[in-house]
């Protein structure tokens, strides 16, 4: 059972996102706006 678990198998993972995920990722955050107003924060999407 300990064998399954073992930190090697973890960090053997190859991660690699597509262009479409790290596209969408990019151009969600630049259409993200946080505005503060005293203690509350408005978080406003702009597409």
């Amino acid at each position: 059972m300990a064998k399954i678990y073992s930190k090697k198998a973890l960090a053997s993972q190859n991660l690699k996102p597509k262009k479409e995920v790290v596209s969408f990722i990019l151009n969600y955050s630049q259409a993200l706006t946080v505005v503060k107003v005293n203690e509350k924060s408005f978080e406003i999407i702009a597409n």
